[in-house]
């Protein structure tokens, strides 16, 4: 790679002057031109009742996959400028603009379905015989079943209308919110506000009497937002009820799973064998209270650096980690990773009027991904770029395959970037030096662990609960508190001495209105990949060419069906959950070895 690397990434190369962009408002004219093109020509589509008779269908499918990756191009240009910079007012409404468009064309895609629902059997069978039907046959019978499931066109679309001022709404109140969060601290004698961004990467400071009073004042920061962030998920929730009473859906999981294209008895086994054996993970949390000198960690201890964390990653010395690490595995992924940063694809400046958090998304039209996060200089920064960049690779090897069949789920996305931070987190620990070194890399492993089984655990039982009680009525503010701290207790055994009654508030998580139960399937994909990981592990850079074959896959089976093909496994069953947790149980068994001795 050539070095330096800018840590700012390059937008123009999709429409030269940001939210001013004139390339971008013709592109966005464009696009409800086509999208009114496709609502005229599905009026005019009758369902085929001949197999022969598929003229106008094919046309249709053409013009909604070209649709596709322009909404897909047009929202990831407005989310990147929003994240940039929260203060973006023009961005602000072009995201309302994208939305709108979005909204209608999620209307006539429920037409488009209603005429896939109205072709007979016998027809459909032969049809998915041709091309260019045969090459979408998951995602197009997937959208054929699932239109029976809904209600009528017109409603569907009444829905998706309401929807742009009311559900998503919702979230962009959250969106507003979350940009205007400042936690004052003091440095160097003055006092200075974080964005919610910045303030987060504060909280894992070594110092354990700075980390808590940083805490305090997270949690007071929050508290000050909690009513507008409780509105928002509130009424964010009600929408969502209201759509499934009507549609006749009884539980807050049936459309989770389906997106996710998961059976219910694969999550419910999933967690029951995460459930079984989290006492390790207990013994785990209290060596490492003692080893802190504390009786019981709190919540800000469980992720606080053990050891001498201080020295600080270059962004391009994680960079060139990265690299160098995937390319033992895959040098494919390699090649990607080094573009991805020669050529500007990623935004990690650490600077104010940033929002929070990291993302990977994708702009078909161009065939490239944009990645955004706040690099500090952390090894877990570099954890989060490796997972990112797993994201972006993902999207790579997919670019020349037809829209609808790249259409994968979040839990198989989150596959693709858990494996990437596998590689790099697995070889840091391999390559230490002392067991000093070794203990304090452990441990940041056994971290995302923790994330995965006790922390996402406890987000997927609170944002149960909470839509339990939301049926009822609205929930307050201290409702929400104490259901997050009842969540919090059961996911991680009662073993710290504190939790984050806000957390509700601080994670976005909870408000995105694309996926619901933003939650589980980031413990799908650890998981999953952990059972890839041990193949790739076995069979070196043989793998990558069968990694590829899964990836390509995602967006064209069920999470079973691609076990069950690339693995086989059977998800619905426990052994291979128990196979996937017992390579963290390992890490935690050495971690537990070396420290032996030290308490």
């Amino acid at each position: 790679m050539k070095l330096p690397l800018s840590q700012t990434w390059n937008l123009d190369s999709f429409f030269v002057g940001g939210s001013e962009s004139p390339a971008f408002a013709s592109f966005l004219k464009e696009l409800q031109t086509s999208i009114a093109l496709f609502q005229e020509q599905i009026g005019r589509t009758q369902s085929p009742q001949h197999a022969d008779d598929t003229a106008s269908l094919t046309k249709l499918v053409e013009l909604l996959q070209q649709i596709l990756k322009n909404i897909s191009e047009a929202d990831s240009f407005v989310g990147c400028l929003l994240a940039d910079n929260q203060k973006d007012k023009k961005a602000a409404a072009l995201g309302g603009q994208v939305k709108s468009l979005y909204a209608e064309f999620l209307s006539s895609r429920t037409n488009f379905d209603q005429v896939l629902a109205g072709i007979p059997d016998a027809v459909w069978k032969v049809l998915l015989e041709k091309e260019p039907f045969q090459a979408l046959a998951f995602p197009l019978s997937e959208r054929r079943a699932l239109a029976q499931e809904k209600l009528s066109p017109e409603q569907e679309a009444l829905i998706n209308d309401l929807a742009v001022d009311g559900y998503h709404g919702w979230g962009d109140l959250y969106n507003t919110t979350v940009s205007q969060f400042r936690m004052p601290v003091e440095v160097d004698g003055e006092t200075v506000e974080l964005s919610a961004g910045q303030a987060f990467n504060k909280l894992h400071t070594e110092n354990r009497e700075e980390r808590i009073e940083l805490f305090g004042k997270w949690e007071q920061a929050w508290a000050d937002k909690a009513d507008y962030c409780a509105e928002a998920l509130n009424h964010l929730a009600g929408f969502r009820l209201q759509v499934y009473k009507y549609r006749g859906w009884k539980t807050i999981h049936k459309e989770p799973l389906a997106i996710n294209r998961m059976q219910e008895q694969t999550l419910n086994v999933m967690w029951d064998v995460i459930d079984r054996n989290k006492a390790i993970f207990v013994d785990y949390l209290n060596r490492k209270a003692k080893l802190m000198g504390v009786e019981k960690l709190s919540w800000v201890d469980v992720d606080a650096p053990l050891g001498d964390s201080s020295k600080k990653i270059s962004y391009d010395e994680g960079a060139g980690l990265i690299v160098d690490q995937f390319d033992r595995f895959s040098p494919k992924l390699a090649a990607f990773s080094a573009q991805a940063f020669e050529n500007r694809w990623i935004e990690a400046e650490d600077r104010a009027g940033k929002r929070p958090g990291g993302f990977c998304t994708s702009f078909p039209v161009k065939g490239e991904t944009r990645i955004f996060m706040t690099y500090g200089g952390t090894l877990n920064n570099v954890s989060t770029l490796a997972h990112e960049l797993g994201h972006g690779y993902h999207q790579h090897v997919m670019n020349d395959m037809p829209a609808l069949a790249q259409e994968y789920a979040m839990n198989v996305a989150e596959t693709a970037s858990t494996f990437a931070e596998m590689i790099v987190a697995d070889a840091v620990v391999k390559s230490a030096t002392s067991d000093e070194e070794r203990i304090v890399l452990l441990e940041d492993k056994i971290q995302r662990a923790i994330a995965f089984f006790m922390n996402i655990h406890a987000r997927f039982i609170f944002e149960t609960n909470f839509y339990e009680e939301r049926r009822q009525g609205l929930v307050s503010v201290e409702r929400l508190n104490e259901l997050m701290v009842e969540a919090q207790k059961i996911a991680y055994k009662d073993a710290l001495s504190s939790y984050h009654p806000h957390f509700w508030a601080a994670k976005l998580h909870f408000y995105a209105t694309d996926v619901p139960f933003y939650n589980f399937p980031y413990t799908f994909g650890y998981l999953f990949s952990a059972g890839i990981y041990a193949r790739a592990v076995q069979e070196g850079t043989a793998f990558e060419d069968k990694y590829v074959a899964l990836l390509r896959d995602t967006g064209s089976m069920t999470v079973e069906e691609l076990g069950q093909k690339h693995l086989g496994v059977d998800l619905t069953q426990p052994d291979f959950w128990q196979s996937a947790v017992d390579m963290a149980i390992e890490d935690v068994k050495q971690f537990m070895a070396l420290t032996e001795d030290k308490v």
